[in-house]
C-alpha cells in the first residue's frame, strides 16, 4: 500500500506536468497570435520551444514585451463588446447614476463612493 507521501508526490508531479503542458500550449498560441513577429521569428521560437522546451519557455516569458499594441486593441474590442451587451440588455448609465444618487442622499454611501459609482457607470 502506498504511503501518504508517495501519493502526495504523485499528485505533485502530475500537477507540474499539467502546468508545464499548459504553459507550453499558451506560449505556442501566443507566438502565432502575435502580429509583430514575422514568419521567420515565429518559426525560430517554435523550434526553440520544441528542442529546448523549458529554457525556451523561460526565455520567451522574459523577452516578450509586457504590453503590445495588439493587446491594447483586444482590450478596447472587449470594452466595446461589453458596452454593446449592456445597451442590448437595457443598461442605462443615467439610471445607475440616479440609483447611486438616491443612495448618497439617503446616507447609505459617502460622496467618494458616489463618485466611484458614477465613474464606473460612465464607463
Amino acid at each position: 500500500m502506498s504511503s501518504f507521501w508517495e501519493v502526495f508526490w504523485s499528485i505533485f508531479v502530475f500537477f507540474m506536468w499539467f502546468l508545464y503542458i499548459w504553459i507550453f500550449i499558451t506560449i505556442f498560441a501566443d507566438i502565432f497570435r502575435r502580429r509583430d513577429l514575422g514568419g521567420g521569428a515565429k518559426a525560430g521560437w517554435v523550434v526553440f520551444l520544441i528542442f529546448i522546451p523549458l529554457i525556451g519557455m523561460l526565455v520567451y516569458i522574459i523577452v516578450r514585451p509586457k504590453h503590445l499594441p495588439q493587446d491594447q486593441e483586444m482590450m478596447e474590442q472587449m470594452k466595446r463588446a461589453q458596452t454593446a451587451q449592456r445597451q442590448a440588455s437595457g443598461y442605462s448609465a443615467a439610471d445607475e447614476i440616479a440609483k447611486a444618487q438616491a443612495l448618497r442622499d439617503s446616507g447609505a454611501i459617502t460622496e467618494e463612493e458616489f463618485q466611484q459609482l458614477k465613474a464606473k457607470a460612465m464607463g
